[in-house]
């Protein structure tokens, strides 16, 4: 699938790692190092900006490594780029570690992932289908 992007970023376009690569990691693009003190978010702008066909979304994911090491992740994960979106991709990170974390320019700060998905028209009824689970909700299988 060809994916019409604008790269106003100092970096490479995103690619995939490896060929069973699922998402592409993005970058940030940013004039100075920015600081995320502990607790603190930050919208970090990536200098790119795409138009993906109808159908199509672009979801952003947190990294593993920055999740796993240095405490940080995506706040609204994952974050969504609807079809009609024009704007610059930004990238809302949070530190959720103790230490203070200094993001760099060129620094990978997420994956981004391109999925198709559809629309739902409702259908408004009175009562649902019977299934085997029904109404059970979280931890219901009492399964660990």
């Amino acid at each position: 699938m060809k994916i019409a992007i604008v790269n106003r970023s100092k970096h490479p376009l995103p690619a995939y790692a490896t060929p069973l690569s699922a998402g592409m990691d993005l970058r940030a693009n940013l004039d100075e190092p920015l600081l995320l003190k502990p607790l603190e978010r930050a919208l970090v702008p990536t200098g790119l900006y795409i138009a993906l066909p109808p159908g199509f979304e672009a979801q952003i994911r947190p990294r593993s490594g920055l999740a796993i090491k240095k405490g940080i992740t995506v706040l609204n994960t994952p974050g969504t780029i609807d079809a009609d979106y024009r704007g610059e991709i930004g990238v809302i990170l949070i530190n959720l570690s103790a230490e203070p974390f200094l993001i760099e320019d060129g620094e990978r700060i997420c994956q981004m992932v391109v999925a198709a998905h559809a629309q739902a028209t409702w259908e408004q009824v009175d009562t649902l289908d019977e299934t085997e689970r029904g109404a059970g909700g979280f931890g219901h299988t009492g399964k660990h």
